[in-house]
């Protein structure tokens, strides 16, 4: 997707701009040509002979070199970048493009660029939440501005929350998926994903579950987000980051999993259920740690909700996609939960299939309808999901 493409990496003055060596590298190895240019504070945090050995290009600073006077071009930048990427931007950065202040060769060649602009904002979870930051952000988005949303997680304040800059590998996503038509494809749509594993608690310290990673739902959130729907991601536990451009919502209960698909159902196009749900959870769990006697001992359970058979119930006009993890009469079992849940499609994961199931990067899946069935080969989770929206698609423009 960034084969031949002209890009400008901007970098600011933020802790965060050790990420931009990474980035630098993950665009130019797709194939992009990268050319880097520096506030005079960003190199305080990382310096130009970094980013010029691994950009394969002079870094630019200044306006003109002062000891020969040759003039960096702001125009010129701006007319051979296919995109302007700034990463880290800081919240001064954004506030001088908002308003139109050009008093550094980054910002004059940000108000010459005729190209798409990108930028990854980095901060202090306060700085990121003040009105100010947030009124700046909508006039950039007004203005044309892609932003990257920054992710949750622990801050160089030592702080916990929004403000870390995506990470370089969701930043390239992001780039690509600007280029790819099929990002507007889903533009307008609101989908629901679950992923993950349920847990459901016997006492304080031990519970039930499963194997179930999340990577599968994860990929198919990401996926959905990158053809521009409005996602709301489900999520069991799981220790993956959450995609850019998704809301997340955790749970850890089938029961609270249950509650918040339900919530969100009447606001959604669709729903893809990925998760791995517990069918059953203990009948009561106890107050206190149970503690090890000399007798066997025996767990009562119940009967969780189902919730693709609730959904599926007060479908409507709604899609709704389900995924079936079997181990014997894969296509019988398949083809029955498809109907009983009143699903759109399905989609069958065979733990027979060396390279399908849970934990792993990769998956071999048979997508099933009422009347037809796909067998994909082995391939990429994130590859799955791409075929998984693909039906999706399709599946919406019959509907239609």
């Amino acid at each position: 997707m960034l084969k031949g493409k002209h890009i400008i990496l901007g970098i600011t003055g933020s802790i965060a701009a050790y990420k931009s060596a990474v980035l630098c590298r993950l665009l130019v190895s797709a194939g992009a040509e990268v050319k880097v240019v520096m506030t005079p504070l960003a190199k305080q945090f990382i310096t130009p002979l970094t980013m010029a050995t691994l950009s394969k290009n002079p870094i630019l600073v200044d306006f003109f070199n002062p000891e020969n006077g040759e003039w960096n071009s702001h125009v010129s930048l701006g007319e051979w970048a296919d995109c302007y990427l700034i990463a880290p931007a800081t919240a001064n950065t954004m506030a001088k493009m908002a308003s139109g202040v050009a008093d550094n060769l980054l910002l004059t060649t940000y108000l010459s660029a005729r190209c798409k602009v990108a930028i990854a904002p980095a901060m202090d979870l306060d700085m990121y939440r003040h009105a100010s930051t947030q009124r700046n952000m909508t006039q950039l988005r007004a203005d044309g501005v892609h932003i990257i949303e920054p992710q949750s997680g622990e801050l160089a304040s030592g702080l916990v929350g929004k403000g870390r800059m995506a990470e370089p590998q969701d930043i390239v996503r992001e780039v690509e998926a600007m280029f790819d038509e099929k990002k507007k494809s889903l533009q307008g749509k609101h989908f629901l994903v679950t992923a993950g594993a349920t847990i459901e608690p016997i006492d304080p310290v031990r519970f039930i579950s499963n194997h179930s990673s999340g990577k599968m739902g994860y990929a198919v959130a990401e996926a959905l987000a990158q053809r521009g729907a409005k996602v709301s991601l489900v999520s069991g536990r799981t220790a993956l980051g959450v995609p850019v451009g998704v809301e997340r919502i955790d749970v850890l209960s089938a029961e609270q999993m249950y509650e918040a698909c339900c919530r969100l159902w009447a606001e959604v196009d669709g729903a893809i259920m990925c998760a791995a749900v517990a069918d059953y959870t203990p009948a009561v769990v106890a107050d206190q740690k149970i503690k090890k006697g000399e007798d066997d001992m025996s767990i009562a359970l119940k009967r969780t909700h189902d919730i693709a058979a609730t959904l599926g119930e007060n479908k409507g006009s709604r899609l709704l996609v389900g995924f079936a993890m079997e181990t014997e009469n894969e296509m019988a079992n398949a083809e029955s939960k498809l109907q009983r849940k009143n699903m759109d499609f399905i989609v069958l994961n065979s733990l027979r299939q060396e390279g399908a199931g849970f934990r792993g990067d990769t998956n071999v899946v048979s997508l099933i309808d009422s009347e037809s069935r796909v067998d994909l080969p082995l391939m990429s989770k994130r590859e799955v999901a791409d075929r998984i929206v693909d039906k999706m698609e399709s599946v919406l423009v019959e509907k239609n």
